[in-house]
């Protein structure tokens, strides 16, 4: 993006594009639409993404938030992709169990078994 500087780190491995977040927490409305860009775009450069969201450094998520990963989810499948989340605050992760995005998306307790579960 130029307009405002990336709150990603992205690294290819493999075929797959591993995001981690820079922002401890990722409530502001501004910000996550910067963030829904920035991996919109990722996935934009993608025929097939396969994408691991990383939120290792994440200890607060707004509800918005919830909603763009919705959103980035349905992207990614519309185009044969695959997306998986990984080490998620249990306090987090609280959240998607009582909202049952859990059962939406692929989370894993580390980055490595996200890696090893694309095939």
């Amino acid at each position: 993006m130029t307009a405002k500087e990336s709150r990603l780190v992205v690294n290819e491995n493999d075929g797959i594009t591993k995001i981690e977040f820079l922002d401890r927490n990722i409530l502001e409305e501004a910000n996550i639409q910067h963030i829904g860009d920035e991996i919109s775009e990722l996935i934009d450069q993608s025929t097939n993404p396969r994408l691991m969201l990383n939120f290792a450094n994440v200890e607060h998520l707004s509800s918005a938030a919830l909603g763009t990963l919705i959103t980035i989810d349905k992207k990614v499948k519309k185009l044969g992709g695959q997306l998986r989340l990984s080490n998620i605050d249990p306090q987090i992760y609280e959240v998607f169990v009582i909202t049952k995005l859990n059962k939406l998306f692929q989370i894993h307790d580390t980055e490595e078994s996200a890696m090893a579960s694309f095939k």
